[in-house]
């Protein structure tokens, strides 16, 4: 029998309608048997997730007055319990409500409060689809220092999930090992999922969410994008770290270690393709060449100058050194005879600049020291860039035509990705000038 791990995201349980239909999708395919939701999110423009309220009750719960934070949590106990009676279900969960509330109250903590959302809306999912329910603290586990158990989790989880046909585990937290409660970042709830596809070796890990598939370009940029239908993890990961957020980027990597193939799909239009994204693929859209366009904003570029740079043994090693001694982490560092740019964040480089800056002319004494601001880095990714000539051509050419300067350009040994570092006043114009080359 196959087994199919699905995952919900908030905007898929935010109400009882939006549950009644992920129940359909269930209920629709045998094969689909471990259920991973997230908290309820927004039911309408301007709504508040629940995962945000109970951070808010956190908040009072440390210096707010008792009336504000009664009235916050009877928000909680309001949409929680308003989903129970439109479903018509006879369920009862103020027991659990009280035991939260008092929880948060008497310091349990800020992962603990926050991860009631999921942990909640799963006692209600699993009752209503009549799976049996698998708290997370029980089976997904944390080192002391807070990372991820990994191998620990597999043992306990893979020993667990065999003692039940059909569960609900809920998204975004585990334990620690001093039992207090520890959740992933904002959209964990994608990594849980993952790690319980692998636990139980899956066919197919199904993440669900309100968007039917990678696009190939942010929507508020370019109008009706194309869907991306099969796109590989290596594609993903390059598109993930560049902006694209369809998926947490750390949900990659449990099940593309097992090999276990993700679709990403829509839940309120669930017979929609959706994206297919796999381990490899040789096939390509030929008509297109690249698989997705993705870039983020907020880069400086330190720029050094120094004759004879190419002749001098450990030159760049030693410039490198002064940042790390400033934990800058580093984008790029495209190079050139006499010259090198180390490329960052720039809220990293403005928590130090000037001592960085200093240390640079102290230990490297560069013949000209500079910084450029406002730079925003874009990724063309694509499989199918290997095979066809004049990408790159294609590429700059477009940016050019459209009017915008090229900062900066790195490409990677695999030819998997072409980046371009831009001002951020181009940074749309460059995105819709390269869609519309690839994409007529």
């Amino acid at each position: 029998m196959s087994i199919k791990v699905v995952k919900f995201g908030g905007s898929s349980l935010a109400d009882a309608e939006q549950f009644r239909k992920v129940a359909n999708i269930i209920k629709a395919d045998d094969a689909r048997r471990y259920v991973v939701p997230s908290a309820p999110g927004k039911r309408f423009s301007g709504d508040i997730k629940v995962t945000d309220m109970f951070y808010a009750c956190y908040d009072l719960s440390k210096g707010g007055s008792a009336e504000d934070f009664d009235a916050q949590y009877k928000m909680i106990e309001d949409r929680y319990n308003g989903i129970i009676s439109d479903l018509g279900m006879d369920f009862d969960i103020s027991g659990e409500l009280k035991y939260v509330k008092r929880a948060i109250l008497c310091h349990a903590g800020r992962d603990f409060a926050a991860s009631r959302g999921e942990y909640l809306n799963g006692l209600i999912l699993a009752k209503y689809l009549g799976y049996d329910f698998i708290d997370a603290e029980n089976v997904i586990l944390f080192t002391e220092d807070g990372k991820f158990d990994s191998e620990r989790t597999q043992e306990v989880l893979s020993a667990e999930l065999a003692r039940h046909e059909r569960a609900v585990i809920p998204g975004f937290y585990g334990i620690m090992p001093n039992g207090t409660v520890k959740t992933f970042s904002r959209g964990g709830s994608d990594i849980t999922g993952s790690i319980v596809a692998r636990a139980v070796n899956a066919d197919l890990y199904e993440n669900w969410t309100d968007v039917s598939g990678f696009l190939m370009a942010d929507p508020r940029i370019v109008k009706d994008p194309l869907a991306i239908k099969t796109i590989t993890y290596r594609e993903l990961r390059e598109l993930s770290y560049m902006g694209a957020t369809v998926l947490h980027e750390d949900a990659i990597f449990p099940v593309r270690n097992a090999g276990i193939p993700i679709n990403i799909k829509n839940t309120n239009k669930p017979d929609d393709e959706g994206t297919m994204i796999v381990a490899s693929a040789a096939d390509y859209d030929s008509e297109h060449i690249i698989t997705g366009i993705a870039g983020i904003k907020g880069f400086s570029s330190i720029i050094i100058e120094h004759d004879m740079m190419n002749a001098q043994v450990g030159f760049v090693r030693r410039v490198l050194e002064v940042v790390e001694d400033y934990d800058i982490s580093l984008e790029h560092i495209p190079s050139g005879i006499d010259t090198m740019s180390v490329i960052c964040s720039t809220e990293q480089l403005d928590s130090c600049r000037e001592k960085l800056l200093a240390a640079i002319n102290r230990n490297i004494k560069p013949d000209s020291l500079n910084v450029e601001d406002n730079l925003a880095l874009i990724a063309v990714v694509g499989r199918g860039m290997v095979k066809a000539r004049g990408t790159a051509a294609r590429v700059f050419s477009s940016v050019s035509d459209a009017g915008v300067n090229i900062k900066m350009i790195d490409q990677g040994s695999s030819e998997l990705n072409i980046i371009i570092g831009i001002e951020e006043h181009d940074f749309n114009t460059a995105i819709e000038a390269i869609y519309r080359e690839f994409v007529k």
